[in-house]
């Protein structure tokens, strides 16, 4: 008889273990190929033995089994020493939320390139096998482990734990946006043929929903930004259901059915931004949240307060500057102010970017995209299904192009 390894156990117990042999051998990259046969050994043999009474030294001790067995060959003192492990009690080094955040925060390290971080932290503190994240991102197995190799040797040297209050806001914006990027994954993926990877997704605000939690151990209060992160996945996540149909094609925010919006999501979400937002000075997520706040508490598209979404787009430009963000408060634009106005302001943001050294922005997919969509406004099929006809070939996700060839082909249709 077999027996279910509970919910979420070895993804929670993962990020603690890691911290934990990480300080007892003074090694952050063996210790965490170490954690992860730990991790293969209780999945093959919990279910057959049952989980044990005390999960977490289980793991420590199988953990330091393996960094010993891999050193065996190098001194008799290797053999004295995996005796004084096996017979040593598990220590309490820390608190487990204080591991989980300290862990995190090592593998968002500011030195690490995005891609690498995120693959990192879903490695050592999400503790999926590097077969899995290799999979969740379409690349091969080897790549991936090359990937996430390297950023071990990144960071290798590099202390676990948090010295002092300003090392821990230094280190925390980088975190932040490793979050931010690995529920961007899952939300819009980057390639394959689904729009959505529900897991990137869930694991996205589980890690971020550990790091609030801990942060507030350590601090006492909560992180504006870090709430406001939280509140933002919570809302959008909330749409998911809604965002496909039966057969997996796009549907628009505009032609969600909001009945099957998540309403938990969005309640939580919303209660998030309500306490975040009045907590000091706004920062970026929490006027994402903001606003897609906005959305979630429109009874239908007509309803949404496109003025106020346009105020908090203006807002979030002075507060983090970039041509993504007023291409957003150009949709905005189209909404409160109509077509002409909107098209004009896209533009404006386009000969600022070629003359600012951004001209790559242009060929970013969303651009004519957007085009399109303002020109369907205003009633130009012809040139709206041109544009989209662009957009379709710039798209890499497979479930966006076929929904922008789809817009272009049904344009055409209309005018026939």
């Amino acid at each position: 008889m077999t027996e279910a390894i509970p919910h979420d156990l070895l993804r929670d117990l993962t990020p603690q273990v890691v911290a934990v042999v990480t300080r007892r051998c003074g090694d952050f990259y063996a210790a965490e190929d170490a954690v992860q046969e730990a991790l293969v050994e209780a999945v093959r043999s919990w279910p057959e033995r049952g989980v044990p009474d005390q999960p977490r030294g289980w793991l420590i001790t199988t953990a330091m089994h393996r960094l010993v067995d891999a050193k065996r060959s190098e001194s008799r003192r290797r053999e004295r020493e995996r005796a004084d492990h096996l017979a040593e009690p598990e220590r309490q080094e820390t608190s487990a939320v204080d591991d989980s955040l300290d862990v995190l925060l090592l593998c968002c390290h500011p030195s690490l390139t995005p891609a690498s971080a995120v693959a990192l932290t879903l490695r050592a503190v999400g503790g999926l096998t590097t077969r899995e994240i290799a999979h969740a991102y379409l690349v091969p197995e080897k790549t991936m482990a090359q990937r996430i190799s390297r950023a071990k040797a990144t960071i290798k040297g590099r202390s676990l734990g948090i010295d002092g209050t300003a090392d821990l806001a230094a280190r925390i914006p980088a975190m932040l946006k490793v979050l931010y990027l690995l529920f961007n994954e899952g939300y819009v993926a980057t390639e394959g043929d689904h729009l959505q990877r529900v897991d990137l997704c869930a694991e996205a605000i589980r890690l971020t929903r550990l790091a609030r939690t801990a942060l507030a151990r350590v601090t006492g209060t909560g992180h504006g930004e870090l709430g406001g992160l939280l509140a933002l996945m919570l809302l959008l996540d909330a749409r998911r259901p809604a965002r496909v149909d039966a057969h997996g094609a796009v549907v628009p925010l505009a032609d969600q059915d909001r009945s099957r919006w998540r309403p938990e999501a969005t309640r939580e979400g919303v209660a998030l931004v309500d306490a975040v937002i009045g907590s000091g000075r706004p920062g970026t997520y929490q006027i994402q949240a903001a606003i897609a706040a906005l959305h979630n508490r429109a009874p239908s598209a007509e309803e949404t307060d496109w003025l106020q979404i346009t105020a908090l787009y203006g807002l979030l430009e002075k507060v983090a500057p970039g041509p993504i963000v007023t291409l957003n408060k150009v949709v905005a634009v189209g909404y409160a102010d109509g077509p002409g106005p909107a098209l004009a302001l896209l533009d404006e943001l386009l000969r600022g970017c070629a003359e600012n050294g951004s001209g790559g922005f242009v060929d970013h997919p969303r651009v004519p995209a957007v085009r399109a969509h303002l020109l369907e406004l205003a009633g130009d099929l012809d040139g709206a299904a041109a544009a989209y006809d662009l957009a379709s070939v710039r798209a890499t996700n497979l479930a966006e192009r076929r929904f922008l060839t789809s817009k272009a082909a049904a344009l055409r249709d209309a005018r026939c």
